[in-house]
């Protein structure tokens, strides 16, 4: 089992990209820890992994922009664990506008969370991963991080600042052996791009050199691969899980 017996931290995790890659952890052998806003939804993830994997799963209603909150969740999962291997940043919202028109509670909304939420995540655990001298970090970017997108500046400049970060991050903690990445997804479908129109999809494929919109387990299987031992010598990297869109 690629994860045997590691720990696993995932932020929004409740639904998603999150919970596809918590899923797919728990098939590879990890326990995990997980965390969203969404308690009721949360409550379900939990339930549907442990009946499937018989992994353990603690769960905590959790605000990544909270460093408080971050920290004391950190602190409980070493109580149940005694040990933290794994962290994936992939709590994000959107707040769409152009920017003339965003205000500022949409731009900091955005930030705080996929942005700041996942500093204060990185700087919770980097001490328990650095005392071990081992351990994987994983950042949900996104291809607006790289490309840029009429209506999202928020989005955009909190993806490309995590892309940014990530490449610090891993330079900062490359010779404890704490390796970190980021992951860009395209399109993927979820309950975000759900929302999508019929019309503004058909153009989107269109851009889509495989002709579709990718799923979550694209984007989980690309992670499961970076937290396993199969990448120890993958650091500071962003990839692109997007069809081909952005090249």
């Amino acid at each position: 089992m690629k994860l045997g017996n590691k720990v696993t931290m995932i932020t929004g995790a409740a639904r998603g990209i999150g919970k596809e890659i918590a899923m797919i952890f728990a098939r590879a052998g990890s326990d995990l820890a997980l965390c969203d806003v969404n308690e009721e939804a949360l409550a379900s993830t939990k339930a549907e992994i442990e009946a499937e994997t018989g992994r353990k799963v603690l769960v905590e209603k959790v605000d990544v922009t909270s460093p408080e909150e971050v920290e004391a969740f950190v602190k409980k999962i070493l109580d149940n664990f005694d040990t933290l291997d794994i962290l994936v940043n992939n709590a994000g919202i959107t707040r769409d506008n152009l920017a003339l028109r965003m205000s500022e509670a949409e731009w900091d909304a955005v930030l705080g969370v996929n942005l700041k939420g996942a500093f204060n995540c990185i700087k919770a655990v980097t001490r328990p991963m650095m005392k071990k001298r081992s351990g994987k970090i994983l950042n949900m970017a996104s291809i607006i991080g790289i490309m840029g997108n009429a209506g999202q500046a928020n989005y955009a400049a909190s993806k490309g600042g995590l892309i940014a970060l990530t490449k610090t991050i891993a330079k900062e903690l490359g010779s404890r052996n704490i390796n970190v990445n980021a992951i860009a997804p395209g399109f993927i479908q979820t309950d975000m791009t759900d929302k999508i129109s019929a019309e503004a999809r058909e153009k989107l494929l269109a851009f889509i050199p495989l002709g579709r919109m990718g799923q979550t387990q694209d984007v989980a299987e690309l992670a499961l691969f970076l937290a396993s031992d199969d990448a120890a010598y993958i650091t500071g990297q962003v990839i692109q899980v997007d069809g081909g869109m952005v090249m």
